[in-house]
């Protein structure tokens, strides 16, 4: 078996608007990013599907029960001992209170107008804004 020495490493993210538009964002408690605002996701598990993974991570980071729809995007950053491959998927939820996790420091619904001054102030995790922007995913102003 050849293991390689920069290993990708399988991350899945969760595009999830509320009704009104906005953007549900987390800030990120540990590394990679903490203390940046990025949208809830996380590493896929051995034998776990992206879907599977999407719903976890969503769950564990707001406490939201969400249904996975398409995949949105794909991008890669690099990480401490390989790449992280990030597959972000759009997702829908009935449920819109967010209660924050052990991996959540905080977590908000941003609109759009939100979303600019975090980008501005280089409160988000990097790249983030240029991919939404890319797949013309950002969140829309009430």
């Amino acid at each position: 078996m050849i293991v390689s020495e920069n290993p990708v490493i399988r991350c899945v993210g969760a595009l999830i608007f509320d009704p009104r538009g906005r953007l549900c964002l987390v800030k990120r408690a540990n590394e990679p990013g903490r203390g940046k605002w990025s949208i809830p996701g996380g590493r896929v598990e051995q034998g776990e599907t992206d879907h599977s993974a999407v719903r976890r991570e969503v769950f564990e980071e707001i406490g939201l029960v969400v249904t996975v729809g398409d995949l949105v995007g794909r991008v890669e950053r690099p990480a401490p001992r390989g790449t992280f491959e990030i597959l972000d998927y759009s997702c829908r939820s009935n449920e819109w209170e967010l209660s924050p996790g052990d991996d959540a420091a905080d977590a908000m619904w941003a609109d759009g107008a939100t979303f600019a001054t975090l980008d501005r102030n280089g409160a988000l995790t990097a790249g983030l804004a240029d991919a939404l922007r890319a797949w013309d995913c950002l969140p829309r102003n009430e």
